[in-house]
């Protein structure tokens, strides 16, 4: 179990890392002030991408959505699957020493410091507790990373495209049009992204809570079209409504780490009133 928890969170903190340098926000802290690392290539992330754009196929994301969707994993309460995420405790960041806990807390802290809906406070502790699939014995490329559409073209615009030549979608003749099995415009609830925490969780919770956090749960890895646009043709103009909380989310989730720990203990009934709002006792993952 430490290697896997040390293994994921590396993957983890460098795929963040590569995220900021992407994508600086303006007015925050320096992007070479981040997890300033003696080694700066990130050939881990590369790898890493190497691995998640060979396999993630569109039978390997089917499959995946198949066996996940039945939510037959394990029943917990939100605090049971918090203390549950809590085993991937993170050596390896240079920016902080929290657990995921403290993490969660910051991400949503920040948002309510900002006079954020309760929904949406309550949508910031929960964004991350889909990669418990690390825990379910899956793989990092199958955990954490950019999500993309599979069952039709790679765009040039995802990370690292040049690895998708390893990818057996790359062959099929269907797969590797534009729309692929898709139609123009049908919105993205009938697209299939790469299989990760984000989906995961979406089905987790998709029968509680508000449409926006649903969007902001599911979509806020989804880099190629909230960032770069590259799959406006498959998006409705309700996904393109929707994506304008996806978009008030992703700083929150980045940007908001520092060295001070929130107070648990003393957040805690506030999170659990929370999520007795919208939550039932228990999750089933």
């Amino acid at each position: 179990m430490e290697k896997l928890k040390n293994n994921t969170l590396d993957i983890e903190d460098l795929w963040e890392e590569n995220l900021k340098e992407r994508y600086p926000e303006n007015g925050k802290k320096a992007k070479e002030d981040y997890r300033n690392y003696d080694h700066p290539e990130r050939d881990t992330v590369r790898a890493f991408y190497q691995m998640n754009h060979r396999y993630q196929t569109f039978d390997f994301v089917t499959q995946k959505e198949v066996e996940y969707k039945k939510l037959d994993k394990r029943k917990m309460t939100l605090w049971e699957a918090v203390e549950f995420l809590n085993t991937l405790i993170d050596n390896s960041d240079p920016d902080t020493d929290l657990d995921q806990t403290q993490h969660l807390l910051q991400t949503s802290e920040a948002m309510r410091a900002d006079g954020r809906p309760d929904w949406f406070v309550l949508t910031g502790f929960l964004h991350d507790l889909g990669k418990i699939l690390c825990l379910f014995g899956e793989p990092q490329w199958a955990v954490v990373g950019d999500t993309f559409p599979v069952g039709c073209q790679f765009s040039e615009k995802i990370v690292y495209p040049e690895f998708f030549k390893d990818n057996p979608d790359s062959e099929h003749p269907i797969y590797q049009t534009k729309y692929g099995i898709y139609k123009p415009n049908c919105g993205l609830d009938h697209v299939h992204l790469s299989w990760g925490h984000d989906e995961y969780l979406y089905h987790a919770l998709k029968d509680y809570l508000p449409e926006p956090a649903l969007y902001m749960i599911r979509y806020h890895s989804f880099y190629a079209q909230h960032k770069e646009r590259a799959y406006d043709h498959l998006m409705s103009k309700h996904d393109h409504e929707m994506f304008k909380w996806v978009n008030l989310f992703n700083p929150y989730d980045l940007y908001s780490k520092s060295s001070v720990p929130p107070n648990v203990d003393e957040l805690r009934p506030y999170y659990e009133d929370l999520a007795a709002k919208y939550l039932p006792d228990k999750i089933a993952f």
